[in-house]
């Protein structure tokens, strides 16, 4: 069983504070990808506790999480016990995880954010 590593850094996010992005922002995600990059529910099914993210900014402390899928939707979970603070992340069962492309993200006040793939390497 093989997992990448993915960091997502924020991209522009034209009408918000972040119209010119911000590569201190982001995520760092532990999911096992297909051979076309795109998320491999196989083995995402026999790795879920290995399927992990972290988010992080300048200006808080990096958050531990992880990846998470209920029926078809995918989120980023940072609490087993509260779906609260569950951060849904828009159709990416049909995202492709390779450098240059870009993933939505809805952040913890459901404001959705784009992201854009930087690092994509396996796992260590």
């Amino acid at each position: 069983m093989t997992l990448s590593r993915i960091v997502m850094r924020l991209a522009r996010n034209p009408g918000t504070e972040f119209a010119g992005g911000d590569d201190h922002r982001g995520y760092a995600l532990t999911a096992p990808l297909t051979a076309d990059g795109h998320l491999d529910e196989a083995t995402y099914a026999k790795a879920k506790a290995e399927c992990v993210v972290r988010r992080f900014a300048p200006d808080e402390d990096a958050v531990e999480g992880r990846l998470t899928r209920r029926g078809q939707n995918w989120f980023f979970d940072y609490d087993a016990s509260d779906s609260a603070d569950d951060e849904p992340v828009h159709k990416l069962g049909q995202h492709r995880f390779a450098v240059g492309e870009y993933v939505t993200v809805n952040d913890e006040d459901g404001r959705p954010l784009t992201y854009k793939v930087v690092e994509v390497q396996p796992a260590g």
